[in-house]
């Protein structure tokens, strides 16, 4: 009769995943004693420390992106001699590192989804009983994520992220040194003096400016953002029941 009885008491004490929002989602959190919420509250500490070692990761690959870049303006500007498309040679590299980058942030995002569920759907509530759950279905949502981890958004969207934060600037920078480069530190004339070989100096001021239209098209084109929660002025990210977190 006892056990029965236990369990009778354990089942009522225990809310139904099917009943809404959880009475019980904060209880513990700001005890001295967390009980059965410590696990929790390690996952989310863990959860935390991955999504800070992704973000130095995204910073170490900025500073690899302006430190080559500083040393080719250096370069290319201490002497008249040196040759103009070394500039242009940048855009490679500095490419080069926004492509990794963007593929960090994917995987930095993914990362900071977990991180951000549990503090709308746990924290949140936790602090304040009278807040509803941001999802109702977060425990599903998590728990599928961790069985079957996935990126969350695709990696135009991480290039136009990155583009708007950091690399289009870098990219105005290098190739308005570009263009100074050989308009006003040349001898001749342009476009003459944009010439690359037997390659045109039209044709490769044309390239140039095409490739800088299409950066400045791909990070400002209107979009849904989804990316989680990034810190915007406007909300651009889609509202689905069926979106994560």
């Amino acid at each position: 009769m006892s056990a029965d009885t236990d369990a009778d008491e354990t089942q009522q004490s225990s809310p139904r995943l099917d009943e809404g929002p959880d009475p019980w989602v904060g209880t513990g959190l700001l005890d001295a004693d967390m009980g059965p919420s410590s696990a929790l509250a390690h996952l989310y500490r863990g959860e935390l420390h991955r999504t800070k070692l992704w973000r130095e990761r995204l910073d170490r690959t900025t500073n690899w992106a302006v430190l080559v870049l500083a040393g080719l303006l250096t370069w290319a500007f201490s002497n008249e001699a040196n040759p103009h498309y070394v500039l242009l040679v940048g855009n490679l590299a500095v490419g080069l590192f926004l492509r990794i980058e963007a593929r960090r942030y994917r995987a930095y995002d993914s990362w900071r989804s977990r991180v951000r569920s549990l503090q709308r759907n746990v924290w949140a509530p936790g602090l304040d009983p009278t807040r509803d759950l941001a999802n109702e279905r977060w425990r599903e949502a998590l728990a599928e994520d961790y069985a079957r981890p996935t990126l969350k958004i695709t990696t135009e969207e991480a290039v136009a992220h990155r583009l708007r934060r950091v690399y289009l600037p870098l990219f105005a920078l290098l190739n308005g040194a570009w263009v100074l480069r050989i308009t006003a530190f040349t001898g001749v004339a342009w476009p003459a003096s944009a010439s690359i070989g037997g390659i045109p100096g039209v044709v490769v001021t044309v390239v140039v400016a095409l490739l800088m239209l299409g950066a400045v098209v791909v990070s400002v084109r209107p979009r849904t953002w989804h990316a989680s929660d990034e810190l915007r002025e406007e909300n651009l990210r889609r509202d689905r029941e069926t979106e994560w977190p």
